[in-house]
């Protein structure tokens, strides 16, 4: 009865804050976590950023380095949208679509004449009860056109927690997986993923980027248990085999990437600046490197032999390498006053310093 009891389990847990073990079993595990928390767990970030990396050349044609197309943007939440878009763009993409409100269009245009802005979604305020049906269909089949001309989504950024938006934007999801388009889900995408898992179930091409309170929900929804940071490489690839078949990069003070088979790490670099935003420049980050990973192939140069193949984990490895350092070199300049503008403006920067534009 004990064991069971809610006092055994804090003390448990005082034991294990404290550095205390009580058992050979508890032994074993702080040995587990300790030989994960090495450099076999460590991802070769930059090289794995410069493999996939794509060459500029004269040759190539508009579009070619990527085109992404980031779904969200509502009345309340308009930057983020505009900073995972712009984003794909500093980093190199071609071409950067956002498909939001009617709201929030006129603002995200406002804020950049490079942003493709596409204001088909709609919200429950402004569709009577009757028009539902109609204005959903007239939602995805705007959306639908343009879906076969991207490399990958961005789902989630500014998206907002309506209803009917969120309806839509599960059918818009949908529609992605039978075109086989990579997906980047985050932000409010997530919170629309927690309590509709078949939507990404068992589809190699989606990532999954929850921050601390995100990661939470999933865990408990998913795996009906509370986060364990004793654990947490092994908690990961739990959560991310349970959903099936998809790459989960969970953030933190190193970000930890998994797709089920695998666990890598990423604590290059970084920021003591928590400002918002961050995770909106990482989710378009993470997009442009999925294009380009996929694009050149699977990795094969014999310096990265023990590197993943994963195209999604690969492009993983590198969004969450290159923002780390634009973070790192942001806060450098601008100390406790950086934003993520600032950041922003040190990603190309950060991709130069690590694989040079030739």
């Amino acid at each position: 009865m004990l064991a069971s009891s809610a006092v055994f389990r804090r003390q448990q847990f005082l034991i294990r804050s404290l550095g205390g073990f009580g058992d050979c079993a508890h032994q074993n595990r702080r040995q587990q976590i300790k030989a994960m928390s090495g450099t076999s767990m460590e991802a070769d970030a930059e090289n794995i950023l410069r493999a996939i990396t794509p060459s500029l050349d004269p040759k190539r044609y508009k579009g070619q380095a990527g085109k992404i197309a980031v779904i969200g943007g509502c009345r309340e939440y308009t930057g983020a949208p505009y900073f995972a878009a712009i984003s794909a763009l500093k980093i190199g993409a071609d071409l950067s679509h956002v498909f939001c409100t009617k709201d929030a269009a006129p603002v995200i245009k406002s804020y950049s004449p490079e942003l493709i802005v596409h204001p088909v979604l709609e919200e429950s305020y402004s569709v009577r009860d009757e028009e539902k049906k109609f204005t959903a269909e007239r939602v995805l089949a705007e959306v639908d056109k343009w879906l076969e001309r991207f490399d990958c989504l961005v789902i989630g950024p500014g998206l907002g927690r309506d209803p009917f938006l969120l309806e839509c934007v599960s059918e818009i999801i949908k529609h992605a997986r039978q075109t086989n388009i990579p997906m980047i889900i985050d932000g409010d995408g997530l919170f629309l993923i927690t309590d509709n898992l078949h939507l990404v179930s068992n589809y190699p091409l989606a990532v999954l980027t929850p921050n601390v309170n995100e990661y939470k929900r999933l865990v408990k929804n998913v795996l009906l248990a509370e986060v364990d940071e004793q654990d947490a490489p092994n908690q990961l690839l739990s959560l991310a085999k349970r959903i099936g078949g998809l790459t989960i990069l969970r953030k933190g003070r190193a970000d930890l990437i998994c797709d089920g088979e695998t666990v890598k790490s990423v604590s290059i670099y970084g920021s003591p600046r928590r400002c918002g935003g961050q995770g909106d420049i990482l989710s378009g980050s993470v997009a442009v490197f999925v294009s380009w990973a996929r694009q050149q192939g699977l990795v094969t140069d014999g310096n990265l032999a023990t590197s993943p193949k994963n195209p999604t984990v690969l492009g993983c490895i590198a969004g969450s390498a290159l923002l780390r350092k634009a973070a790192s070199l942001a806060f450098e300049n601008k100390k406790r006053s950086t934003l993520t503008t600032d950041i922003i403006e040190f990603l190309w920067r950060s991709l130069e310093d690590i694989s040079p534009a030739h």
